[in-house]
């Protein structure tokens, strides 16, 4: 009886080894460069985390809360090639540049409530804010019907503004103490970054919105 031997066998028995090998640090490479990119894809078009900085949305949000803001209606609305309007009594996030303490080129992002849609008449007077539409010719006021009438002690100022079209008026809940639409005038839709989803810092505090 004769003995065969295979003298490939060794060398057959490690080349899958090789090869499995080499797919394992091929796939680990590309979770270490795909993690990064999908990072800068959720952060530029689906979430960001945004620290509110300052009290103009007191006491509806607080100087420091840590909140989630979506910008999916925005990331699609740019695909789609249609101007993204948040909802009346959305939080939302804004680019707004000049108008901070005389410097024409300094750009904030900032947080306030949406009061005014296209199309709207803004009126401020008397401490009240008054909304004008074609749905409601003789006048509404705004906040007695929102989530922030339990929080709204008095609006300051004087405003009669139409709003325009792709245009949203903007105001903060510390109506004493709030940069916003009354000083800075109307907000441009392609200027929005999103939409306050949730506050997910106090943890005390998480609420979504």
């Amino acid at each position: 009886m004769n003995e065969q031997t295979n003298p490939d066998s060794g060398e057959s028995n490690h080349t899958p080894r090789l090869n499995s090998q080499l797919k394992e640090h091929l796939s680990t490479v590309f979770i270490l460069l795909a993690a990064p990119l999908l990072a800068i894809l959720i952060i530029n078009f689906v979430f960001r985390t945004y620290q509110v900085d300052g009290p103009s949305m007191e006491t509806t949000l607080q100087n420091e809360d840590r909140l989630i803001i979506n910008k999916l209606p925005k990331t699609w609305s740019s695909f789609t090639g249609k101007p993204y309007l948040p909802d009346r009594y959305d939080i939302i996030v804004f680019t707004h540049k000049g108008g901070f303490g005389g410097d024409d080129s300094q750009e904030k992002q900032l947080i306030k409530r949406v009061i005014g849609l296209p199309g709207d008449r803004v009126v401020v007077k008397n401490s009240l804010v008054t909304i004008y539409n074609d749905e409601h010719p003789q006048g509404f006021l705004v906040d007695q019907l929102g989530p922030e009438a339990s929080v709204i002690s008095e609006t300051t100022g004087n405003v009669d503004e139409l709003v325009g079209e792709d245009e949203i008026f903007v105001m903060g809940d510390n109506r004493v103490n709030s940069l916003d639409s009354r000083g800075l005038g109307t907000v441009r839709a392609q200027d929005i970054v999103g939409k306050l989803l949730v506050r997910i810092f106090p943890f005390e505090k998480w609420e979504t919105f």
